[in-house]
């Protein structure tokens, strides 16, 4: 089985977070340092005759990522949109068309029957204007009657598509459900299926890895979770994931700090310091349970050595600090104390209402030994 494939969609859906408006320098340097983090797909925004300098910028991303990762576009069943896109020369165009009745009749006024046949002839032009490959995005997939959803997965099939992807346009997914979506949408075609899961109840990483679990081949994410009302998948959590829990050596970690702080600075957001896999504290510790644990092994309280995301392994000394754990890293600088000693020290770093960094703890134990 080939290994699951990483979609960035930072530059399409996340560019569609209200208030973000990325310059085109900041795209090229994303693009950059998506290839060094090892994506395998970047969306590079949406096709339509309005945005006339996307060709050119198809040029400028191909310059940088080569042969490394596929450019995709993405855009509506409509025909000139299609044309203007295959003019773009991207490696795959994704075609949307929504699968629900609630967006088919209330937001399009259409039929079933008009979303089969649109979705054939899209296809098809796509094809014929020498795109290499379609994918169908198959818009509100979580609240279609499941049916009417398999029915248009092998009418995209049947009409040429290399792929197509659930998408839980709403965020209301469990891991089960989508997993089990995955595997009755996969039983319905032989093409490649993957999925688009928003975050709307903070599951989108975890349907993410569900979708992976059950078969799925590859799914979207961007970075930060940047999207529509409270984002999609975090492409940090689920690469890092990737590349620390399922060791897949094409994903390359380290250098998620550096995107992501390239993404907070040119969205205008704020990375909290406990963000997972990129926070500026997810490796600083004052717990004394902890500390204990991280001096006499660091894997008992770290998923992963912190150095595989370009992190370092920070101690903080105070109201929760522990008798062993002081003991422990005075040890390792070579100071070996009485246990009255260490009791009286810890009573002191305790009582000082303080947050003491490992140097300060020594400095504070000279000053205050028996």
């Amino acid at each position: 089985m080939n290994p699951p494939e990483l979609i960035d969609t930072t530059l399409r859906e996340g560019a569609q977070a209200p208030g973000v408006n990325f310059t085109q320098a900041a795209k090229l340097a994303i693009i950059s340092w998506l290839k060094k983090v090892g994506v395998d797909e970047i969306e590079l925004g949406t096709a339509a005759p309005l945005h006339d300098g996307l060709a050119e910028f198809v040029r400028q991303a191909r310059a940088i990522v080569g042969s490394r990762c596929r450019l995709a576009l993405w855009c509506r069943c409509k025909e000139e949109d299609i044309t203007f896109a295959a003019a773009c020369q991207p490696d795959l165009l994704s075609l949307s068309i929504p699968v629900s009745d609630r967006h088919i009749q209330e937001r399009l006024g259409k039929d079933r029957a008009w979303v089969l046949a649109a979705l054939e002839g899209s296809v098809r032009l796509a094809l014929a204007l020498g795109i290499p490959q379609v994918s169908v995005g198959l818009e509100d997939a979580s609240r279609a009657d499941v049916p009417f959803l398999l029915e248009v997965a092998r009418t995209a099939e049947r009409s040429g598509a290399g792929r197509v992807r659930i998408a839980d346009t709403v965020g209301i997914c469990s891991p089960g459900r989508m997993a089990a979506l995955v595997q009755a949408v996969q039983e319905a075609v032989r093409c490649k299926v993957g999925v688009h899961c928003h975050n709307d109840f903070g599951m989108a990483t975890a349907n993410s890895i569900a979708a992976l679990e059950a078969g799925a081949d590859c799914f979207d994410a961007a970075v930060l979770g940047l999207g529509e009302r409270a984002g999609c998948c975090k492409l940090e959590e689920a690469a890092g994931y990737l590349a620390l829990v399922q060791e897949q050596p094409r994903i390359k970690p380290e250098h998620l700090p550096t995107l992501c702080q390239m993404v907070a600075k040119a969205s205008g957001r704020s990375i909290a310091a406990s963000h997972p896999l990129v926070g500026a504290d997810i490796f600083t510790c004052e717990s004394g349970l902890h500390q204990h644990g991280l001096a006499v092994n660091p894997a008992t309280y770290e998923p992963y050595p912190p150095e595989r995301v370009g992190g370092r392994r920070t101690l903080r000394f105070g109201v929760k600090t522990g008798r062993r754990a002081v003991a422990l890293h005075l040890a390792k600088h070579g100071l070996h104390l009485h246990e009255n000693e260490i009791k009286r020290l810890t009573q002191q770093v305790r009582a000082s209402g303080g947050l003491f960094s490992e140097s300060e703890l020594l400095r504070f134990a000279a000053a205050n030994s028996v």
